[in-house]
């Protein structure tokens, strides 16, 4: 092998001419002078199309390759400039680097990869660049697999949800493809305009083509998908439905916390110090208390209690039957998603009529709620459909967003996002 091609392995660069390696004493860095072959020369840097010179730019400058061994590489040529039809003066196409960028093709995607793989201070110390920088460096990766991959190809089932990445009430709307169990977009936002941006990127003809949609209940969400996907078949969450039952499940133990804690207060008040044998004994302090620690005894399911959980609601039955009969409204509204089908919709026309009339403010609202979405609680019932898969995804992107802090936009948390969760991580360079 002659030593331009020797050179030209090492530093996995094509269609580029490589003129001489010398070593720069001043930088401590290996140099490696190089242009690019005739026929990709006077190219736009963003279209390639071959297009008349312009000046000479800034003179020489520098792209940073992958270190060998111990020692920075980088690759040094000159930078003219060229006029484009479509985008004007920009600089010249180079094959070695992305448009805009201030590493190799294979620095680039070599942090990319480590970026889904590995740890932040692995990255940063391995590659000896800056953090924000990798988040540049992962946007523009991800621009050039993105047009390479149709990810909105064969779309029939999709979930819909959003996720916090940041306080200060920033969102992302997610969409997820069940079948495939990848995720297929992201957008910051939380409104009914970001989940327009999918539906316009998808196109009417594939909007007719999708078949479910299941989403956690959100007006704004069912209002966009009614109008964009009117053949879809849309589901509610089984997870948010039973969630919406919890948390009315906590506003009646919070109620009757509250009571007990009132009648405590008319108690006569004990010294300080421990109580003596014969102290009258205080039951609403006792009360409230206990119920103050029934939070998980009423949230778990039954199978999952611990015997002193068991015994705590076996308290609460005897003692509070009004708190004991929102957790049969709570456990009966998820044992109906247990159900097949048709025993299902008669179960929950049932437990709708018994939180109709049970006399609880927090339920006689949930029935409403339930109520209005009926059709599509008995639609994830028949289709098996639920929103278990974006929950799971939206909990990796928690992880990423803990990795992804430093990041100067939420663009590059999302080209993360999509390079890890998406179906097409990026390779190793030099294999496939």
């Amino acid at each position: 092998m002659r030593d331009v091609s020797l050179w030209r392995a090492v530093f996995g660069v094509e269609k580029t001419v490589i003129e001489r390696v010398e070593f720069d004493e001043d930088d401590q860095v290996l140099v490696a002078h190089v242009r690019p072959t005739k026929r990709q020369r006077s190219r736009c840097g963003r279209c390639r199309r071959r297009s008349p010179g312009y000046d000479s730019g800034a003179g020489r400058r520098r792209w940073r390759a992958l270190d060998l061994g111990t020692m920075v590489a980088v690759l040094e040529a000159d930078a003219p400039r060229v006029a484009c039809r479509a985008h004007g003066v920009v600089v010249a196409y180079v094959p070695w680097a992305r448009h805009d960028a201030g590493h190799t093709l294979s620095f680039d995607d070599q942090v990319a990869w480590l970026a889904t793989q590995a740890s932040k201070s692995c990255v940063v110390e391995l590659m000896r660049i800056a953090w924000r920088t990798v988040g540049s460096i992962i946007s523009r990766v991800w621009a050039d697999i993105e047009i390479q991959h149709d990810r909105f190809a064969g779309l029939r089932r999709i979930g819909i949800d959003e996720i916090s990445y940041k306080r200060g009430h920033k969102y992302l709307m997610v969409v997820v493809d069940h079948d495939q169990r990848r995720l297929v977009w992201a957008a910051p936002g939380r409104n009914s305009a970001a989940v327009g941006q999918f539906f316009d990127l998808l196109g009417e003809e594939r909007c007719q083509q999708i078949t479910h949609v299941s989403a956690d209940g959100a007006d704004f969400i069912d209002t966009i998908v009614a109008e964009r996907c009117p053949n879809a078949v849309r589901v509610a969450d089984p997870f948010h439905v039973v969630k919406w039952a919890t948390e009315a499940l906590d506003e009646v133990r919070r109620e009757a916390w509250n009571e007990a804690r009132k009648q405590a207060r008319t108690e006569p008040k004990r010294p300080r110090g421990r109580p003596r044998a014969d102290a009258p004994p205080r039951p609403a302090s006792e009360r409230a208390r206990s119920l103050k620690g029934a939070r998980y005894s009423l949230w778990k399911n039954p199978e999952d209690l611990t015997e002193d959980q068991q015994t705590k609601l076996a308290w609460i039955a005897a003692t509070d039957p009004r708190l004991y009969r929102a957790y049969l409204l709570k456990e009966g509204l998820r044992v109906v998603f247990q159900l097949p089908h048709v025993a299902a919709a008669e179960a929950l026309d049932r437990w709708i009529a018994w939180a109709r009339r049970c006399r609880i403010l927090a339920f006689v609202k949930l029935q409403k709620s339930i109520v209005k979405h009926r059709s599509r609680i008995l639609a994830a019932i028949e289709h098996n459909l639920s929103n278990g898969l974006i929950e799971s995804t939206n909990t990796k992107i928690r992880l990423l967003t803990r990795m992804a802090f430093g990041f100067h936009s939420a663009e590059a948390l999302i080209a993360l996002a999509m390079l890890t969760l998406g179906g097409h991580r990026p390779a190793l360079p030099g294999r496939h």
